[in-house]
């Protein structure tokens, strides 16, 4: 293995600095997601505990509330999932660009299909995300029609 001088890592330093800088913005999106989904699991557990005493009609309106969560839990755990592969992408996109460097490798095939695949999870996730919001907002229109209230 041949050494490189500062010089020479400097650029390889320089290159890895937008993959790193993603997997700060990629956990920033992980925490919101995350507390998304901890949010849609505390109310999940929350009605559940009523729906053993429940009516009825306020059960008829529980089951609706919880598969909606139950939903919005599943489509959050794939927008994470996706989101922690775009991460660990970035992470061997990185390690490919060192290797590379320190090996005297020709590895653009790798650093391209690490950033194309890095790219469409993140974007995926992303969809996931909104998707969410979506079916979050489906939820709320259940509520408040169970309330009376009829937004649109």
């Amino acid at each position: 293995m041949t050494s490189l001088t500062l010089q020479q890592l400097i650029p390889v330093i320089q290159t890895a600095v937008g993959p790193v800088i993603l997997i700060s913005g990629v956990g920033l999106l992980l925490l919101s997601m995350t507390n998304r989904f901890g949010r849609v699991v505390d109310r999940s557990r929350l009605l559940a505990r009523e729906l053993p005493a429940a009516g009825p009609a306020e059960r008829d309106f529980l089951a609706a509330q919880l598969r909606i969560l139950y939903r919005r839990a599943k489509i959050i755990r794939m927008a994470i999932i996706l989101a922690i592969a775009s991460v660990l992408l970035a992470g061997l996109l990185i390690i490919s660009l060192f290797l590379a460097a320190l090996l005297h490798l020709e590895v653009g095939v790798l650093v391209m299909l690490c950033f194309i695949l890095c790219m469409m999870a993140l974007v995926g996730s992303v969809i996931g995300f909104l998707l969410d919001l979506q079916v979050s907002l489906t939820a709320l229109r259940v509520e408040l029609a169970q309330a009376g209230f009829h937004p649109e």
